[in-house]
């Protein structure tokens, strides 16, 4: 049986390695498998927008529409769609790993930043990985 093991994250950037590693970086969408037991929806998505802008309610259905359309999402529930604190984590991986800072404490000792997140859980035939146990994510960028 496949057991998925946590990354190691080796350190965060900093506020200006931030600002510099989201130049020309249009959105991140990661994609990883539900955490909650026995969910309807086995994928938990977050899409990252390179903006720190408050979005209208009806754009925010919008994109959420235009994503779910994008990448072959088929349901979803559970969204959150909001200004978020923003960390990025260095793995192993070859791109930082955008990571959702909830916790006050937490965001006091890791340097962060703004971002509009999409957070919610849906169902895609395009995720295969996810649904095998793994998480992942993958940067667009501004032409």
């Amino acid at each position: 049986m496949f057991e998925a093991k946590p990354l190691k994250i080796h350190t965060y950037l900093s506020k200006n390695e931030i600002e510099k590693h989201l130049e020309n970086v249009e959105y991140i969408i990661m994609a990883a498998p539900s955490l909650l037991t026995a969910p309807k929806l086995p994928l938990h998505f977050s899409i990252f927008l390179n903006t720190a802008d408050k979005i209208p309610e009806e754009i925010k259905e919008k994109l959420l529409e235009k994503f779910c359309q994008e990448y072959s999402i088929t349901a979803t529930s559970h969204v959150l769609s909001n200004r978020e604190r923003i960390a990025f984590a260095q793995t192993p991986q070859d791109t930082p790993m955008p990571r959702h800072i909830i916790d006050d404490a937490e965001a006091h000792t890791i340097p962060w930043t703004l971002m509009h997140i999409i957070d919610f859980l849906g169902e895609s035939d395009e995720f295969k990985e996810a649904k095998d146990g793994l998480s992942g994510w993958s940067y667009s960028y501004n032409s």
